[in-house]
């Protein structure tokens, strides 16, 4: 379970790192470039980051046994990029918190729930971590795509790049 520990304490940082360079970015858009329709899953830039923010908190809350209240998958959690931003930093690091906090049992006890889109499951926490990590990059991989339309330059948020980085910090 070591491996686990470190992977996912590699994963949780990765995350924060990624999710700050796609948030410099999209800072650097105009408004109508960041909130324009471009016909993904969420809509817009916007939709897709706060999805992302949203599903994280609706995990998190699953980890912790404090339910975040939602009602569906596009529920809002910010309506402008500037406070999105700041509650995303912010996430990033509770996120970080709670999975340093975990052991080898911790990372292994079983979490149940039941999600917005209706199925009602029990996994690990390290399985559900794994997801949020997963599910992030998925998004994040949306987002790129998106500011290619834009046009603009979408920054590098390949792990192999995070882990040059820091081995360089």
């Amino acid at each position: 379970m070591s491996m686990m520990i470190d992977h996912l304490r590699t994963m949780v940082r990765y995350n924060k790192w990624a999710n700050g360079r796609l948030s410099a970015a999209v800072m650097a858009l105009s408004e109508e470039d960041y909130l324009a329709e471009r016909g993904a899953f969420f809509g817009s830039i916007h939709g897709a980051l706060n999805h992302l923010l949203l599903v994280d908190r609706l995990w998190r809350g699953r980890i912790v046994n404090k339910p975040y209240p939602a009602d569906s998958l596009t529920d809002t959690v910010a309506d402008d990029r500037e406070t999105l931003v700041q509650l995303r930093t912010g996430e990033d690091d509770i996120i970080i918190a709670l999975t340093d906090s975990f052991d080898a049992e911790g990372l292994a006890q079983k979490i149940s729930y039941k999600s917005i889109v209706g199925f009602s499951a029990s996994d690990n926490v390290s399985i559900i971590l794994a997801h949020m990590f997963n599910h992030a990059t998925h998004h994040r991989g949306q987002v790129h795509g998106l500011l290619s339309q834009v046009p603009s330059d979408p920054p590098p948020l390949d792990l192999m790049i995070y882990l040059r980085d820091i081995e360089t910090a």
